[in-house]
């Protein structure tokens, strides 16, 4: 390949960043014996990592990600980090390919049906990046050990009801693993994150205003910043830590208080939120993937979403018999725009967290693909004050313990 000095250090200049090696990760990788990015590899990803550095890039080089399941959404999942350049990908479906995968996943076709899903779709997702390693697990999820999942970067699960997800999540925060877990349902979706607790970098560039290492939400604090200098800018690195709540909690949990804060901002909130926990609600009860279209289950659901509705403190009139009607119709279709959009905001995100860069969701994204709407809400329990000074702002309450330098930061 001849001098690699002259493209590395080309990268160098153009991200702002040394390529000698890693450094340190709060998230843990699966490989421990993790491998810096060769130059053919710099060649082969130059465009993002002059987006996302080298060394966020070499993160990736070392993530092993678990996907479970292998419908649309997961199509455009595995599609957009394989390109992205992962090292290792997992897929796990324990389901055959049946005609209605065809519709919309582009990893299989006619010739594969009656076969396994994560087997028939492998070739394919190979092709788009043979450099990533691939395996495929044909049985269910469930039937896997806690300590499974301490073998990967991180764990996303597709299309299953919220009692497996739980399952999931909890078996993730054992092995403190970040967790996502996304689904559609026609032209709706969402996208949930559980990365226990994680801390990122943002840059930007340095203002009169000096940063403060403190709380900003009842999640969020900054503790630490420092400085660069890049073409010719005074550029700010800002380190955050994120506290996140497993998705059983965030099931139950009422909507921040900004959303709540008056009656406009009631307005605003997508009845979307309501029907997916009825949605979840009616899965637990009837032990049935979506409600059927005969009567009594049209009036368990309605009933179901109405309860959740008025659970979330939100006006009646919003919760529409035209959208619920608009979400039954749709639950069990995928739509091809639908899933590349949540598809490519979750990998993008997963991207961001392995690298250590940018906010990530914290913590449920809601998508209304008739408004074109995508709404992120915080939803973590409410604990009673314990002691400590009570810190407002935006909407937001934090109880701070201990002494000012080095304080932990609780929900309250």
């Amino acid at each position: 390949m001849g001098d690699l000095s002259e493209p590395l250090d080309g990268l160098a200049a153009a991200t702002g960043e040394s390529t000698n090696g890693l450094t340190s990760s709060e998230l843990a990788l699966g490989d421990s014996q993790s491998q810096t990015i060769s130059a053919d590899e710099i060649a082969l990803y130059d465009r993002q990592i002059r987006l996302w550095g080298v060394r966020a890039q070499e993160k990736l080089r070392n993530a092993n990600i678990l996907l479970v399941g292998m419908k649309a959404l997961a199509n455009e999942i595995a599609k957009n980090l394989v390109l992205a350049g992962i090292g290792s990908l997992t897929v796990v479906d324990d389901q055959l390919v049946t005609e209605d995968d065809l519709g919309a996943q582009f990893f299989i076709s006619e010739q594969h049906i009656g076969l396994n899903r994560a087997e028939a779709a492998l070739p394919q997702i190979q092709k788009l990046n043979p450099r990533v390693a691939l395996h495929a697990v044909t049985s269910s999820i469930l039937l896997q050990p806690p300590e499974y999942y301490s073998a990967f970067s991180l764990v996303i699960a597709t299309d299953l009801p919220l009692a497996s997800l739980s399952t999931l999540n909890s078996c993730c925060r054992l092995s403190l693993r970040p967790f996502y877990a996304a689904e559609t349902f026609g032209f709706y979706g969402y996208v949930f994150a559980d990365l226990i607790k994680h801390t990122f970098v943002i840059e930007r560039e340095m203002s009169n205003v000096s940063t403060q290492l403190k709380p900003e939400t009842t999640t969020r604090r900054v503790i630490a910043s420092t400085t660069k200098r890049e073409n010719g800018k005074l550029i700010e690195l800002v380190t955050k830590e994120e506290i996140y709540s497993q998705i059983v909690l965030a099931n139950s949990s009422p909507l921040p208080q900004f959303d709540l804060s008056s009656r406009r901002r009631k307005m605003n909130v997508t009845p979307l939120i309501s029907c997916l926990r009825a949605l979840w609600e009616y899965q637990s009860l009837v032990q049935t993937p979506f409600p059927t279209h005969s009567h009594a289950d049209i009036k368990l659901f309605t009933q179901l979403a109405t309860e959740k509705h008025k659970e979330l403190q939100l006006p009646t009139e919003t919760l529409r018999a035209e959208f619920l009607r608009a979400f039954l119709q749709n639950l069990g279709s995928e739509i091809s725009p639908v899933c590349a959009f949540l598809g490519g905001q979750l990998a993008q995100d997963v991207i961001n967290v392995i690298g250590g860069k940018g906010q990530p969701i914290q913590n449920l994204l809601l998508f209304d693909g008739e408004e074109s709407k995508g709404p992120v809400y915080a939803l973590h329990p409410i604990f009673a004050p314990l002691q400590g000074e009570t810190i407002t702002g935006n909407g937001t309450d934090l109880l701070r313990v201990g002494p000012a330098n080095g304080s932990t930061v609780m929900m309250i």
